[in-house]
Order: structure tokens, then C-alpha cells, then sequence
């Protein structure tokens, strides 16, 4: 087993080497910032890597365009969920809970809450469809439930001891400025495209 500085690292090291590069791509065209990987547990090796891709089908958000290229593989390269771990770079929507859940993946890790997604992305349709669809105010759906658990990946670097929580919080801070300057990008561009919730 992974100790918790290890697998944050490792969930780090693929957001800003795997996931960031094709988000980056997918942004300039017009997609959203949101991205996806799926990772071994036991050794944490890459399966893939995702990014939104809603100008093809505003159901690809990042995590959904995740699980449909995972469900794509060749059944023999493809490791049971229950192996897996699910990491979305910002807390999964309604519908990307929806999609983690029918695929049996029992966790997921994420960097950016709901919240992010609405004031520092500007990107308020997750919360405002937990709102007004289930009636959930933000934090109001169950994070740990019969179906999976998830994890806050922020939260989870608060509660290491120093020093791996400083150097490890620099490292998100990092990520972070690629995913404003990311953001910078959509906002711009987000008038031209056809999505329907941009």
C-alpha cells in the first residue's frame, strides 16, 4: 500500500504531465478545462488520461470521455474498476457521479471542488443543476456511500505532517496557475463554440 504522500504525488504527477497537455489542446479549440485519468491501484500506473471533448458530444465531459475510452479498451488490457483509481481534476458533476457509479468504481480523487469550478473558473452549471435538479446545496450529495468514496485531494495534503505538506501544496499552487491561464483560454474563446451549457 501507497503512503498518502506517495499516491498525492503520483495523482499530481498525472494531472500536470498527462491530464494538463491534452486539456490544454482540447481548451484552445474550445472544450472545458475538465480532465480524467484512471490509474492502477496497485502499482499506480496510467491507464489513461482524458480531457472534455463536448464539442463532439456535450457528454464528454472529462471523466465521462474517461470511462468511454477505458470501456474501449481491449477487455484483456482493461483492469477490473474495482482495481482503479478514478481522478477527475475538478469534483465530478451530477452526471460524471452518475457515470463514476454505473462503472463501478468504488473511489475517485479530485483537485478542484465544486466551488472552484463556480468562482475561480466561472463555470457555475455543476452547482446550479445539484441545485435546482436535486434540490442538493454545495456538499449536500453523499461523498461516501454504498458505491464509492471520494476524496478531496486538497483536504487529504492538509492533513499530512510537514515537511511533504508544504512541497506538496507548492506543487498544487502550480497546477493551479496552469489551470487559470487554462481557464483564461475557454473564457475567451467559450462564445464561439456550441455547447450547450458553456
Amino acid at each position: 500500500m501507497n503512503d498518502d504522500a506517495t499516491l498525492l504525488d503520483r495523482l499530481l504527477d498525472v494531472i500536470e504531465h498527462d491530464i494538463v497537455p491534452m486539456t490544454a489542446a482540447g481548451v484552445v479549440v474550445g472544450n472545458k478545462l475538465f480532465g480524467a485519468a484512471i490509474l492502477k491501484k496497485s502499482d499506480l500506473s496510467l491507464v489513461l488520461a482524458e480531457t472534455n471533448n463536448e464539442l463532439e458530444n456535450p457528454l464528454w465531459h472529462g471523466e465521462v470521455h474517461a470511462l468511454k475510452r477505458f470501456y474501449e479498451l481491449p477487455r484483456e488490457q482493461r483492469p477490473e474498476p474495482g482495481d482503479c483509481i478514478f481522478l477527475a481534476t475538478h469534483e465530478p458533476c451530477s452526471l460524471c457521479l452518475s457515470a463514476i457509479t454505473w462503472t463501478g468504481f468504488d473511489n475517485f480523487y479530485y483537485l478542484f471542488s465544486h466551488e472552484d469550478s463556480r468562482d475561480s473558473f466561472a463555470i457555475p452549471h455543476d452547482l446550479k443543476i445539484l441545485k435546482e435538479v436535486f434540490t442538493l446545496d454545495p456538499g449536500g450529495y453523499n461523498a461516501e456511500n454504498a458505491f464509492w468514496k471520494s476524496y478531496s485531494i486538497r483536504r487529504l495534503v492538509r492533513a499530512l505532517p510537514e515537511p511533504g505538506r508544504e512541497r506538496i501544496e507548492a506543487r498544487i499552487a502550480r497546477i493551479s496557475a496552469s489551470y487559470d491561464k487554462l481557464s483564461e483560454v475557454y473564457q475567451a474563446g467559450k462564445a464561439e463554440n456550441d455547447i450547450p451549457l458553456n
